[in-house]
């Protein structure tokens, strides 16, 4: 492996431990070099908190290494100030000699103007190390603002003969999941959940399962819940209208006596292809990603407008031999894996 590349992919594994948190700001990596030595290391911190070239910087003992040494990032430096100065300066004000990037920041408050920065105060500059693995670390920051949507990840279960659901004679009196997979496929939901800003279902996954949405069985936050409810049918005792997280329903009209205190809601054209409108809505919100957990209809349309990038398919072992149908993908297989006697399945949409 080159040198720079080795630096570059220590970075992408370290800024995997922004994931979750680091949203909407993306989970960069940094490493920073001298003599052939790593003598900081940083990744972004919670929002609103440093990025990571700032605790890399900080992270370093004897600063007086800084003006001989090489700073790697994932992705370029920003040049503007948001919640917190510009990377691309203290970079400059530490008199570091030369910086590595494995991908420019399509953001348009950067968008090269970071590396600019940096050429004309001096620095060597290196771009495009790793460019594939890094586009790919940054997926859902790069969707976000190349694509104008969320990066979108469809998500569901289903038997060996391709249902997701039983026919509802199989089902208890109250609303409550009928499981396909077992608890460790369950457990790494919650921790996916954890991973992206909010998570989608429709109006009969609410009213047959009743979920919370919620992040339980695995530490982290809680994303934004947000349900298509075209007629408001789901009433404030199911689990999702509790109020308790940050919740928005995506409906036809403006039912204020059927609105529940506590809880956004957007209006759209249900006349229309509602993924696109969708898509337009969380864009506007900053929701950089988005985990689409059904159900079939939910999924389906998505599928039918070609608005998803991955999609996580669990396999469980056994058959309903009659009831809802799974939705039909096609895409290429990047992953395929067993959990326990289940299999999960992780398609790209390429």
């Amino acid at each position: 492996m080159k040198i720079h590349e080795k630096y570059i992919s220590r970075c992408i594994q370290l800024g995997k431990n922004g994931l979750g948190s680091a949203a909407p700001n993306p989970m960069v990596g940094s490493v920073i070099v001298y003599n052939g030595t790593i003598i900081g290391e940083g990744f972004t911190s919670p929002f609103g908190g440093p990025h990571a070239e700032v605790n890399a910087i900080n992270s370093v003992t004897n600063r007086s290494m800084l003006s001989e040494a090489t700073l790697y990032v994932t992705l370029e430096p920003c040049s503007h100030h948001g919640k917190t100065p510009p990377c691309a300066d203290l970079i400059i004000g530490n008199n570091i000699p030369r910086v590595v990037i494995g991908i420019k920041d399509p953001n348009d408050k950067v968008a090269g103007r970071g590396i600019e920065k940096l050429l004309a105060a001096g620095c060597e500059v290196i771009t495009a190390v790793l460019e594939k693995e890094c586009r790919d670390h940054h997926k859902r920051f790069l969707t976000f603002h190349e694509k104008k949507r969320p990066y979108i990840i469809l998500k569901w279960a289903e038997t060996l003969d391709g249902f997701m659901a039983p026919k509802k004679n199989k089902r208890k009196e109250n609303p409550e999941p009928y499981w396909i997979t077992n608890r460790y496929s369950r457990q790494k939901v919650h921790q996916w959940r954890s991973e992206e800003q909010a998570i989608l279902v429709g109006t009969n996954t609410v009213l047959e399962d009743n979920p919370k949405l919620t992040t339980r069985s695995w530490k982290g936050t809680s994303p934004l819940r947000i349900i298509i409810d075209k007629n408001l049918k789901i009433t404030k005792n199911y689990h999702v209208l509790d109020s308790k997280y940050q919740t928005l329903v995506i409906t036809q009209g403006d039912s204020t006596e059927k609105k529940v205190e506590g809880v956004n809601y957007e209006i759209i054209d249900f006349s229309k292809k509602i993924a696109p409108q969708i898509c337009d809505i969380l864009f506007k919100s900053k929701v950089q990603s988005v985990l689409i957990e059904g159900g079939a209809k939910t999924l389906n349309a998505f599928i039918d407008s070609n608005l998803w990038d991955e999609a996580r398919v669990f396999t469980g072992p056994n058959n309903f031999y009659e009831g809802l149908k799974a939705p039909q993908i096609i895409g290429t297989e990047y992953r395929c894996f067993p959990i326990g006697k289940d299999v999960l399945k992780i398609i790209r949409n390429d």
